[in-house]
């Protein structure tokens, strides 16, 4: 039986919404915050990719989550996504979120609550009659700000069903159109999905009216797994991350939830709307803007998905690559290294590269990119594919931040003392610094403390081949905690100190956007945390 969604009109009963939320639960975990230009970029991509609704933010939060949604709610037009804000059930959040949203083609406001035992009586202190109340009030309230109204049951896998039923009957009366039951705490095993999912679909009245969601963590490494045991019970939107990042242990991963309905058809015969060639291109722009790599076996988009080292494979893979692969690597993004352009190489030639690797920039943009491409064309004897992406991706996501690194000169060597001199521009302000150090790195980042005053402690310091050869750019993860937030930074060079300085300046561009936040103001009688919201 067909569903009529306010947002997407009559609804195929095997067709599966794509519900990202990279922008919002994903930029909760420690070292991921974006900033206004950042998450409108990954906003354009997520669209590309195909996903239909864009958690864009938590606009309660602070005055930049308010502005990331309202920005992104501005930017697509009817044929892009659904563009969502988070609200708690207090008035004054499903207000704010209202306002953020308000310009979107098509909106949406996901109020939540949490529903289990435990969360109700450690966190909310209030008793079940009470929740169900703020259940009714809080969708009522969404839903005269906007006719796409989401509803999550906090806690929801640790929820009594009796009272989950209970819950999800007053969202639906109260006029929720997407019903989500979340596994907020990477509890569930797929058997509970499926029981869960089944039970309510069965009891609820007015269940065949609306969309069930399943939003899963990862701290069992079962998010995908439940993902997919939600969707055979019935759950027809599927809540996720690029590259699976979100609290503690992340969210399901978007790669994975399409790749396993793209491979696996046989089995589950739904549809999507992910371009799937999109998804490697995706996940490194996400890398790129928070600075964190994925793991080299991660599956789908980590760099050892396709590699095969053992001889028997090797062998399988000469005769017919299905023995040892069932994807192609090209279906999610995947090329072979290629020769692409020189020194030689023209404007035009690598604007046209640019486009085929899937960037679209603007002329100032393209500028910057060039003159980069060029300076590494003069230092490289060969500049792949891999190059121009770590090139531009390091150009343009940069080209809004406060601080930006203008200059560096290192003098290093043996039984010689490292010094380091920086130029930088902070806030259109020149800045420079000079400092010795145990190396040529550590000397660059005092220079860069004395040039920009601060104090951090630097928990992570990474190196990376962006390809092969001694004249590789090198690629550096730079992890900085400052009472007790973190955030990470990643810079690309093929001088590894210069790559350095680069990753450090990404960081403290990062730190001062997350010093702007704050915790949004406390829900009366007790406060419910923006931490481990659905």
């Amino acid at each position: 039986m067909a569903i009529n969604h306010p947002s997407f009109g009559a609804m195929d009963p095997d067709r599966i919404i794509v519900f990202d939320t990279t922008l919002r639960d994903g930029e909760q975990s420690p070292g991921f915050s974006m900033n206004l230009e950042e998450k409108i970029r990954m906003a354009e991509a997520l669209h590309e990719l195909g996903a239909d609704v864009l958690e864009a933010g938590f606009p309660i939060a602070s005055i930049g989550d308010f502005e990331s949604v309202h920005a992104i709610a501005q930017k697509f037009s009817k044929d892009g996504p659904v563009v969502c804000g988070l609200a708690r059930t207090a008035p004054g959040d499903i207000a704010r979120a209202a306002e953020a949203i308000k310009p979107a083609a098509r909106s949406r406001i996901h109020t939540f609550v949490s529903t289990s035992p435990l969360h109700m009586r450690v966190k909310l202190r209030m008793e079940p009659e009470d929740v169900l109340a703020l259940v009714t009030s809080s969708v009522t309230a969404a839903r005269n700000a906007t006719a796409d109204v989401e509803w999550s049951a906090e806690d929801g896998t640790r929820t009594e069903i009796d009272f989950l039923c209970r819950c999800v009957e007053a969202a639906i009366k109260a006029g929720a159109t997407t019903i989500n039951i979340p596994d907020t705490v990477g509890y569930a095993v797929p058997e509970d999905m499926a029981n869960i999912f089944s039970t309510v679909r069965n009891r609820v009245p007015g269940a065949e009216r609306v969309i069930f969601s399943t939003h899963n963590h990862n701290d069992l490494g079962l998010a995908v797994a439940n993902t997919i045991a939600a969707i055979r019970a019935g759950a027809r939107q599927v809540e996720c991350t690029i590259n699976g990042i979100g609290e503690r242990a992340g969210n399901a991963s978007l790669e994975e939830i399409a790749m396993v309905l793209r491979t696996r058809h046989d089995a589950l015969p739904f549809a999507n709307g992910v371009a799937t060639p999109n998804i490697l291109r995706t996940s490194r722009l996400l890398a790129t803007i928070t600075g964190f790599d994925v793991q080299p076996n991660k599956a789908i988009v980590g760099r050892n998905a396709f590699a095969h080292e053992s001889g028997i494979h090797q062998d399988g893979m000469l005769k017919d690559s299905s023995t040892y692969e069932i994807m192609t690597p090209e279906s999610v993004g995947w090329t072979k290294s290629s020769l692409v352009l020189g020194k030689h190489s023209g404007r035009a030639a690598f604007k046209d590269k640019l486009k085929a690797l899937g960037y679209d920039v603007g002329d100032n943009a393209m500028n910057d990119a060039f003159k980069r491409f060029k300076d590494l064309a003069d230092r490289k004897k060969v500049v792949y594919d891999e190059d121009i992406v770590a090139l531009v991706d390091d150009e343009v996501v940069r080209a809004n931040d406060r601080i930006k690194l203008v200059g560096l000169s290192v003098s290093t060597g043996m039984h010689t003392r490292p010094i380091a001199s920086i130029a930088l521009e902070v806030d259109g302000e020149a800045r420079e610094g000079v400092a010795g150090g145990d190396g040529g790195v550590d000397a660059t980042f005092a220079a860069l403390r004395q040039a920009f005053p601060h104090e951090v402690n630097l928990k992570l310091y990474a190196v990376q081949s962006v390809t092969g050869g001694t004249d590789a750019q090198a690629r550096v993860t730079v992890r900085l905690e400052e009472e007790g937030k973190h955030v990470d930074g990643q810079g690309a060079d093929t001088d590894t100190i210069v790559a350095s300085a680069r990753a450090y300046v990404h960081a403290l561009n990062k730190l001062l956007v997350k010093r702007q936040r704050t915790a949004p103001a406390a829900i009366s009688p007790v406060a419910t945390p923006v931490q481990g919201a659905a």
